[in-house]
């Protein structure tokens, strides 16, 4: 069944459906005031009245059918015995299994969000104390979240998380079987069109599609679902039907499903869906589309590597057919993979990647993507890329029992601890950080977690023409948008499902008020939308930014919403800008992504712009910040082994002993 289904009607619902929502009254009238808030960033806000009596008459003489709305939660998929859930547990238990030190470090780490926590949360694992130092009264960093006066709650960006698995010994043998056929043309031709009829003629655009969309601020993450399970959170994951929900811009007020049937396995699932679709690319488009990408799945990471100075759309109108023909030279197709392609498909993805259009993402996102999902999702089992919402805001449901699991095991967590200068010793190692209320904060070993914009804003000088930092000047955030809108009925044309608008200006956006049991409310709409790209809209008021949401949204739900609000009312809306959010993932960025241990004796760094496989998304934040442990854990066991001295040499520097973490 679907995973919403709304209807007017009062016959009783089945008894044997699971529900979660279940049947609610009539919905109830809304009161005679609007309530607006402003954009986290400006820092305002503004209420004020209907404009007149009949607004209110006509509001109060709305008659409403019965409302019956069905949410339905899916079962946890199967991920613990899948090779990237086993690897990042692997990973996880390092840090427990560690020696215990006899002296632990104090590392003081600046940004709680999610890579500051998880750096935190190992080294604590590990048997250190960190000391943990936000800017902010709020955690989470770019998942942070806020409460307003009423009650409700706004974030700073959607957050899906997924799920992916593999099978190592399917993924085994077709690695040996490439190897061995790719010395010879013919065999490499036959064997790639092997794989395509059977994995991916129909599942390939299927599996891209679900395997890129689930990097949008999480992604396909076995990092986070480790994380999940060792706070023991688990049952905070909200998963939903095994779909991809398009809107039709083509077709206002439609949508494009994917559904992907729970009783076959993939590819087979896949490929039942995307012959069921024929709505977003026609079978020449998808032939062509095919094709042009192969190398993405069998071409390796050299490959992937290589592709880093084009853009998506540069790398879309390079590619040919004849390449599958001769492997040593690429004889150019005039075509490439049709633009259309593109249109339909790669602006969508490039949006909910990076927040950008694919004439500036570089085609290494997409491929990174690609290499890390799609070939593993070809011989995966049946549940995919399944994808889930937190069951709550950020802050209290994901970052706080993190936060309870640092101070359990003797680190600190400081809000409003904004660093306004990193101080140096003789050497120019780190002595300290300053903060804004002029507190001095002394450590053994220093993190910035930060985004890298902050992190370039407080380079000590001396740093600056180093090259490790210096090649952070290409890393830049892009703005980004995130639009909450409370309506004053509920709305129909919706699903319990993460949706893509496939609009201009709208990436992602999702019924907040079914997908999320703290925001669940049965008689009122609340959609949150990222808005991208945003470079043009970033220092426009908020209201020209409702106003411009609002007519996109006119588009999707051509018979509930108009933009001169004719149809459902706004009650209140918040915007959320932030200015500098993940690094821009433009061509040739890649070069210049930082190791986790920089030049600087015992400076580290923590970031999803750092060198980590997942790229800019909740994963690679999480996986960033156990790389930063891993990082300091080493070096302290080799120089602890070394010296036989619990690592004297780290934290000498002048000093002969190990300083106390403290607050002068």
């Amino acid at each position: 069944m679907s995973a919403l289904n709304l209807s007017w009607h009062s016959k009783s619902l089945d008894s044997q459906v699971a529900l979660r929502c279940g049947a609610y009254p009539t919905c109830s009238h809304q009161t005679n005031a609007l309530a607006f808030r402003g954009s986290e960033s400006m820092g305002h806000s503004l209420k004020f009245p209907f404009g007149n009596s009949s607004a209110k008459t006509r509001l109060r003489n709305h008659i409403r059918p019965p409302l019956r709305v069905v949410c339905v939660d899916y079962p946890r998929p199967d991920l613990d015995n899948t090779v990237n859930f086993l690897e990042a547990a692997l990973l996880s238990s390092s840090f427990r299994s560690s020696p215990r030190p006899a002296k632990p470090l104090n590392v003081v780490i600046a940004g709680a969000g999610l890579a500051g926590l998880s750096t935190a949360k190992y080294l604590a694992d590990a048997g250190h104390k960190p000391i943990l130092l936000e800017a902010r009264d709020v955690l989470g960093g770019k998942v942070a979240a806020w409460k307003d006066d009423d009650g409700d709650w706004y974030e700073t960006g959607l957050h899906i998380f997924c799920r992916t698995g593999s099978n190592s010994f399917v993924n085994s043998a077709a690695s040996s079987l490439y190897n061995a056929f790719s010395n010879s043309s013919l065999l490499y031709l036959l064997f790639n069109v092997f794989l395509w009829k059977v994995f991916n003629f129909g599942d390939f655009i299927v599996d891209l599609i679900e395997s890129l969309f689930c990097f949008l601020q999480v992604g396909a993450y076995p990092n986070v679902q480790n994380l999940f399970g060792e706070l023991g959170i688990n049952d905070r994951l909200q998963w939903k039907e095994h779909s991809m929900i398009f809107a039709m811009p083509n077709k206002p007020g439609e949508f494009s499903r994917f559904d992907f049937p729970e009783v076959l396995p993939a590819p087979l699932n896949g490929i039942l869906a995307i012959l069921k679709n024929n709505e977003m690319l026609t079978w020449p488009e998808k032939v062509k589309f095919a094709i042009g990408l192969l190398p993405a799945i069998v071409g390796g990471q050299a490959y992937v590597e290589a592709q880093d100075g084009l853009s998506v759309q540069e790398w879309m109108r390079k590619q040919d057919f004849l390449w599958l023909l001769d492997t040593d030279s690429c004889l150019e197709y005039p075509e490439g993979v049709p633009d259309r392609v593109t249109t339909e498909v790669f602006i969508a993805m490039s949006k909910a990647l990076n927040f950008i259009n694919p004439d500036e993402l570089s085609m290494q996102c997409i491929l990174i993507a690609l290499n890390r999902f799609l070939q593993v999702e070809v011989y995966s089992e049946k549940h995919g890329s399944k994808m889930a919402f937190l069951d709550g805001n950020p802050p209290e449901r994901l970052c706080m029992p993190i936060v309870d699991h640092i101070q359990s095991r003797g680190g600190e967590v400081k809000l409003n601890s904004r660093i306004k200068k990193i101080e140096l010793n003789d050497d120019g190692t780190v002595k300290s950080f300053l903060l804004n209320n002029g507190d001095v904060i002394e450590g053994d070993v220093y993190v910035f977690a930060t985004p890298v914009d902050t992190l370039k804003l407080l380079l000590p000088d001396n740093w600056k023409e180093i090259p490790y930092f210096k090649k952070l000047e290409k890393l830049v955030g892009v703005p980004v948008i995130n639009v909450h809108i409370w309506f004053d009925r509920k709305l129909k044309n919706t699903y319990d499902h993460l949706l893509f608008s496939r609009s201009p200006l709208l990436s992602v956006y999702a019924d907040m008020s079914l997908t999320c049991k703290e925001y669940y409310d049965p008689n009122k709409s609340m959609l949150e939308l990222v808005f991208a790209p945003a470079e043009e809209w970033i220092s426009r008021s908020d209201s020209e930014i409702i106003d411009a949401t609002m007519g996109e949204l006119a588009k999707l739900f051509p018979d509930e919403i108009s933009a001169d609000q004719s149809k459902a009312k706004i009650v209140k809306y918040h915007v959320v800008k932030t200015p500098r959010s993940v690094y821009k993932t433009v061509p040739d960025c890649e070069p210049c992504r930082p190791l986790q241990r920089s030049p600087i004796e015992g400076f580290y760094l923590a970031g999803d712009y750092t060198k980590q496989k997942y790229l800019a998304s909740m994963e690679g934040a999480v996986l960033s910040g156990k790389l930063c442990a891993q990082a300091i854990v080493q070096i302290v066991t080799v120089l602890s082994s070394e010296l036989n001295n619990d690592y004297e040499l780290l934290v000498a520097r002048g000093q002969g002993s190990l300083t106390e973490a403290t607050i002068s």
